[in-house]
């Protein structure tokens, strides 16, 4: 159980190790389901294993992981939910980019000023949905049809270039932008900011394909847990409502500031 594998593109993790990275990534594609923050417990937990020898390996096979789970999702939420597709395409496209961009960066930037100012925007983020509780439970129309796909196009590259980062809060971000700019019920957000993350995984993914940085055995194996997770998730999310939706991404952004802040006190 405690043996490395000598499996192709299984970065020498044992058999234990294969477990409970299986186990981490059905509970990520759950939760990120529902209102994003799976890398949360994902991307952690193949840190702590680290196959293949360096963190990069783990960030890129986290990405196949998260493509597969979400790309569930999505077809989950499509059958209850309906989407601006026009909108959201046109979102996801600039955020693929963006996260293309964001992942050539990835080693040219110093993670902890950008950890800072990531958790300055999660305690805003976090705050600001508390105090207005009605705040995405329905659908509000705030701009005009133009400014609306500016607003999202802009905010998805945007969004994008931090997830290629790697960097944690990329979903609740993207939910928060439909929610308190848009005018999208969490329901609704979180079905669109789904496809916007396939996006960006896709986009980070053609940097690192390419550079050889993925573990596919591990990586489709995982695949698979997600996307029973994520299935799961998105089918909890569509019978609760956004009500519900609204209390997990609280408590996404919630966790997401305990981790960011834990970073930053310990450098």
């Amino acid at each position: 159980m405690t043996n490395p594998l000598d499996w192709a593109g299984f970065g020498q993790i044992s058999l234990a190790g294969l477990l409970f990275l299986c186990l981490a990534a059905f509970l990520a594609g759950a939760v990120d389901a529902v209102v994003g923050g799976g890398g949360l417990i994902q991307l952690p937990a193949l840190l702590l294993l680290m196959p293949g020898g360096a963190p990069v390996y783990s960030l890129a096979t986290s990405k196949i992981a998260s493509v597969v789970g979400t790309s569930a999702a999505v077809r989950t939420y499509t059958r209850q939910t309906k989407l601006d597709w026009p909108a959201a395409l046109g979102m996801a496209a600039a955020a693929l980019l963006g996260s293309l961009g964001g992942a050539a960066c990835a080693n040219a930037l110093p993670a902890k000023a950008l950890n800072v100012i990531v958790l300055v925007a999660l305690v805003g983020v976090g705050l600001y949905t508390w105090r207005k509780r009605q705040l995405g439970v329905h659908e509000v129309a705030r701009l005009g049809r133009r400014r609306q796909l500016a607003v999202m196009v802009v905010g998805g590259a945007v969004i994008g270039f931090w997830d290629g980062l790697a960097g944690p809060g990329t979903g609740s971000f993207l939910v928060f932008l439909l929610v308190s700019v848009v005018g999208y019920a969490f329901l609704r957000a979180s079905a669109t900011a789904k496809v916007v993350n396939i996006a960006t995984n896709c986009g980070a993914l053609l940097y690192f394909v390419p550079a050889g940085r993925v573990l596919w055995g591990l990586g489709l194996v995982m695949a698979c847990c997600s996307m029973t997770g994520a299935v799961l998730g998105a089918t909890i999310a569509v019978r609760r409502g956004s009500a519900f939706v609204r209390r997990v991404f609280l408590t996404v952004v919630v966790t997401l500031v305990v981790s960011l802040g834990w970073k930053v006190a310990i450098g």
